[in-house]
């Protein structure tokens, strides 16, 4: 017999989770503010793109097991674990901010006043270390007006899904880890993630916090210092492509192959967002971190690079193939092609917009808040039909491995310079008579 689980926030995590819950066994009730994301599950759709998940949001809403609800209270009274999976998004200097954190745990607080039986919530969205002391529990204490470790258990379990292969990631994780302040509470973790294979790692709530934290900011320093090394091996003459080859074929001393291969900027809403509150800490505790505040000022370089290869060419009709951040998802939050179109565009470029995963119908929340503030007439350069953007484009720049060589070479014309940022295999690359152009290769 399963358990009934509550997910608070139905973004990339909590749709994903939800998903990957029901598919396990277990009863799952999402819980959103958005009714266009709960009417999505109510109809059985996922209310994001994301590998497997149209099929598994598919099964278990036949089966019964996936419902979702804008009802907080209903949610909690219903089930015996909450997740909380919200958004905790950067604000202007960096700091994190933690309100939809603090208000999910109001209403969930609320309703475990009115609750008899026991109750355990789990945080999974990325906060920093003692966050969760700080502020999860006393906001659940007071709204509840019960004690943490009596009344409920409160516990943090970090996530490590990549978009665009989040499901895969959650059935195969690099390792579990679940924080507590002590063991005993994690009695119910452990039955849910039971059938997950990997090591599992039970941990104090800080440590839980932090590992989250040391993962990402390593992911983003693997990236810059993979695009600067090449860059580096670009200008020397030198072939990167072989360096690279060698240097990763040493996985003795900790060294993946993940995130380590130049291409373009790193985007998304983990690595930047990550970054800036680790770095603003810092300031905070008058520590330098010179490497970590390096990474962004170096990420923002790189996408210039961009902009420059462009510009040099002398041409002003450019095709984007790739708006979102990687392919496979449609997040498009702080995504280093919409950075570039807007440089593009400023610099009086005339540019059209393909992407495979991205409608604008289709976009909500966080998505289309960010693209409505950011570059609110995306809609006019935006097309689903790859031979016009491609045709059109005097310059055709790849930010995106969802097109194939096939595709391109049939659709390219002579004289076109094309400019690839997220370094397409050899074996897919379009014509080897194109004026190819590689970012830092």
């Amino acid at each position: 017999m399963g358990l009934v689980i509550s997910i608070f926030g139905l973004g990339y995590v909590g749709s994903v989770s939800a998903a990957c819950f029901a598919h396990l066994g277990h009863k799952v009730i999402g819980v959103d503010v958005s009714q266009p994301k709960v009417q999505m599950l109510a109809d059985g759709k996922s209310p994001i793109i994301e590998a497997q998940m149209s099929e598994l949001v598919t099964e278990a809403h036949a089966s019964g097991r996936l419902r979702a609800t804008t009802d907080p209270a209903t949610a909690v009274a219903d089930s015996d674990i909450t997740f909380v999976c919200v958004g905790t998004p950067s604000l202007k200097n960096g700091k994190l901010n933690l309100s939809h954190v603090e208000h999910v745990a109001s209403e969930i607080g609320a309703a475990l006043k009115t609750k008899d039986s026991f109750h355990v919530v789990v945080l999974r969205s990325t906060v920093l270390p003692g966050t969760t002391e700080s502020l999860l529990i006393p906001t659940l204490e007071r709204a509840s007006g019960k004690t943490a470790g009596k009344h409920f258990a409160v516990c943090y379990n970090p996530e490590f899904m990549r978009e665009g292969s989040a499901v895969a990631d959650f059935e195969q994780p690099p390792y579990t880890i679940m924080g507590a302040r002590s063991n005993d509470q994690l009695k119910q973790l452990r039955e849910l993630y039971g059938g997950v294979p990997g090591q599992v790692y039970e941990t104090s709530i800080e440590v839980a916090e932090m590992v989250k934290y040391v993962s990402n900011l390593y992911h983003a320093l693997k990236v810059g210092f993979a695009n600067e090394v090449g860059t580096l091996c670009k200008n020397l003459g030198v072939d990167t492509q072989s360096v690279f080859q060698i240097f990763t074929s040493d996985t003795k001393l900790n060294v993946s192959p993940a995130y380590l291969s130049p291409g373009f900027a790193f985007g998304g809403s983990c690595l930047p967002k990550d970054l800036r509150a680790i770095t603003y800490r810092a300031k905070e505790l008058d520590l330098g971190l010179p490497l970590l505040e390096a990474l962004m000022p170096s990420n923002a370089e790189h996408i210039e690079r961009a902009v420059d290869a462009v510009l040099q060419t002398g041409k002003r009709k450019v095709a984007m193939l790739g708006l979102s951040f990687k392919a496979g998802t449609d997040d498009l939050r702080e995504s280093p092609q919409v950075v570039l179109i807007k440089r593009l565009l400023g610099e009086g470029c005339q540019v059209r917009v393909w992407d495979r995963d991205v409608s604008l119908g289709r976009l909500a929340g966080s998505n289309r808040q960010y693209i409505e503030e950011v570059i609110p007439h995306i809609g006019s350069l935006l097309s689903s039909d790859l031979d016009e953007v491609v045709r059109g484009g005097e310059v055709l720049v790849i930010g995106s491995k969802a097109v194939t060589k096939d595709a391109l070479s049939g659709l390219m014309k002579n004289g076109q310079i094309v400019i690839d940022l997220v370094n397409l295999d050899p074996a897919r690359r379009p014509r080897a008579s194109a004026d190819y152009q590689g970012i830092c290769w």
